[in-house]
C-alpha cells in the first residue's frame, strides 16, 4: 500500500489512506447510527453505487466493517455491514469532527448531535486526557516524537 506524502511512519498519513476518501468518514457515520445493508447507506447519503461499493469494500479490507451475511425469512442471503472494534473507536473521530464543525462551520440551528454521559445526560466535548483523567488545555498539549520517529 502507498503511504500518502514523504512519510510512511506518518500516522495521519496512514490513516487517510483508509479514512480519507469522500464518503468514507459519512458511511461509517450511518453505521453509527444503524445503517447495516447496502441499500440503507445509499438511501440515507444519497450516493452513487459505485462509490458506496468502493468505500464499504475499502472500509471491509482495512478492518472498519466487516462483511456478514443475513437471510430474511423466504429471501435470498444478502451480506450486511457491521462496525468492527476498529470502526467503533472511530467514534471518538467522528465526534471530534462534530464539535470541530459545530464550533467553525456553524449552521445557525444549533448542533444537530450532542453527546452526552449515559448515566448523567451530561453534555461531553473530546479533548486531551492524562491516564488518571485529568483534560490538558490544548495550549499546553505538546506533540514529541515517538518511538516510531525516524
Amino acid at each position: 500500500m502507498a503511504v500518502l506524502g514523504k512519510d510512511p511512519r506518518c500516522s495521519v498519513a496512514r490513516s487517510l489512506e483508509v479514512l480519507g476518501e469522500k464518503w468514507t468518514l459519512l458511511v461509517v457515520r450511518e453505521a453509527f447510527y444503524g445503517a447495516t445493508r447496502f441499500s440503507d447507506f445509499q438511501d440515507r447519503l444519497g450516493i452513487a453505487r459505485d462509490v458506496l461499493a468502493a468505500r464499504l469494500s475499502t472500509l471491509v479490507e482495512f478492518g472498519v466493517l466487516e462483511r456478514r451475511a443475513y437471510r430474511e425469512s423466504g429471501e435470498r442471503e444478502r451480506t450486511e455491514y457491521v462496525l468492527t472494534d476498529a470502526g467503533r473507536e472511530l467514534h471518538v473521530v467522528l465526534a471530534a469532527l462534530i464539535q470541530w464543525g459545530d464550533a467553525h462551520r456553524p449552521t445557525g440551528f444549533g448542533p444537530a448531535v450532542e453527546h452526552r454521559d449515559r448515566g448523567t445526560g451530561d453534555l461531553l466535548h473530546v479533548g486531551f486526557v492524562t491516564a488518571d483523567g485529568r483534560e490538558v488545555a490544548q495550549s499546553d498539549v505538546l506533540a514529541v516524537s515517538g518511538p516510531g520517529a525516524e
